[in-house]
Order: C-alpha cells, then structure tokens, then sequence
C-alpha cells in the first residue's frame, strides 16, 4: 500500500505586497511540521510541490527540519488557482489592489470583509456559468488537479510514501472527491483547511482513499500558529 501525504502550505503574505512568500508564521509552520514528521519515523521515498512561491518555501523548510535528503520535484498541476483572476471576475473594480484594500479597509473589520468577498467570488466560479470570465474554469482546475493526482500516484512504488507540498483548494478538490464523491463538498473543505494541514491518501487494492483531512495536531501547542490564509 503506498501513502500520499499533502500537505497545504504555511501561510502566505497576506496584505503584503508579494502575498506568495512565505510569512514568518509561514516558516516556523513548516519548520514545525518536518521536525513533527521526523518525529513520527515518516521516511519519504519523494517530495512533490508545486510551483509557487509558498510551496516552494514550506517544501524546503519541512525537508531541511525533517531531515530528508530529498531534493523536491516540481509538479504545476498541484499549483492553487489564481484567487486575483477570481476576485477580478467578481469584481472588476478591483483589478486596482488599492481600490479594494480601501474599500476592505473602510468596513473596520477587511478581514472578515475579505473573506466574505473572496467566499462570493469563488461561488460564482465554482457554478460555472460564467467560464469564459476566467483564464481557468473550476471544472479545468479540478481536471488539473485530478491529473497530478494520477501522475503523483503513478510515479509512487509499493508501498512507498510521497509528500506533497501543495495549496488549500488542490487538497479540497482530492477531499472532495474522496470523501464525499463530487465536488459538491469542495468549498466548505477549502474553506477550513489550515495552514500545514496534511491530509491522507492512500493506495490500495481497491483504489484511493482518504483516511484523514486536515491534520494540524503539530500546531496545538501554539494558537498562535493556527491559521487559514
């Protein structure tokens, strides 16, 4: 039986003016997760992340804590979706960035005015019904998800591990899929996946199942390393 681990990033910049580096909460999380996983004996035959920034960065910081002697492949299709391009459909006005802070920041609470937005623009997305405001409709999303999935899974010997270093909406698509049968549950699982949450899947004769979603129990000694963006 193989095993699949992914994990979501550590979190991300938000605010900041490149939001795909990795913030100083960011680090410590994935720092805290190799040494959490080295721990436990989890030995990887590979780590796979995609290509951005953040996932860059959570991949190094867990295989240098971890201890692994691994250098991570590149897959793009475990890459997020382009929440801007999403934001932007919903809301043109806010292909100006500061346009859009203003009008968060006039509210007196952007963050939960953010996240009730951004909660309003993927459900546009996500019904498709307006494909062709986006460079990548939620079902090629999904698609491009799917197809790292059986790469990753493709590329794994028996009974082998793999790490993944990827994004909340990649693991939500795989949660979805697994666990409820559809996508019709992959809002509500991207919505709370935390920031080096690792989800697990597994191989066996009867196909790919997810045991387990989004466990952070290496950040229950520090609230302050709980986070979701």
């Amino acid at each position: 039986m193989s095993v699949l681990l992914l994990v979501r990033h550590g979190q991300a910049s938000f605010g900041a003016k490149d939001y795909d580096a990795l913030s100083r909460v960011g680090h410590e999380q994935a720092q805290v997760l190799g040494a959490a996983l080295a721990a436990r004996g989890v030995v990887p035959v590979r780590v796979v992340r995609g290509a951005m920034r953040r996932h860059e960065g959570t991949a190094t910081e867990v295989v240098a804590a971890a201890g692994w002697d691994l250098a991570p492949q590149v897959d793009e299709g475990w890459d997020e979706f382009d929440h801007q391009r999403v934001i932007e459909a919903h809301r043109p006005a806010y292909r100006n960035r500061t346009l859009m802070k203003a009008d968060l920041a006039r509210t007196l609470k952007p963050m939960r005015a953010f996240r009730d937005m951004f909660d309003q623009a993927v459900a546009r997305w996500v019904t498709g019904e307006h494909d062709g405001d986006y460079p990548e409709s939620f079902s090629d999303f999904a698609a491009r998800v799917r197809a790292a999935l059986l790469r990753t899974m493709e590329g794994m010997p028996d009974s082998g591990l793999t790490v993944v270093v990827t994004s909340g909406g990649p693991v939500a698509v795989v949660a979805a899929d697994l666990l409820a049968g559809d996508l019709s549950a992959w809002a509500r699982f991207n919505r709370v996946t935390v920031n080096t949450g690792v989800t697990k899947v597994v191989s066996g004769g009867s196909g790919l199942s997810c045991v387990s979603f989004n466990d952070h129990a290496h950040l229950d000694h520090d609230r302050r390393l709980l986070t979701y963006r």
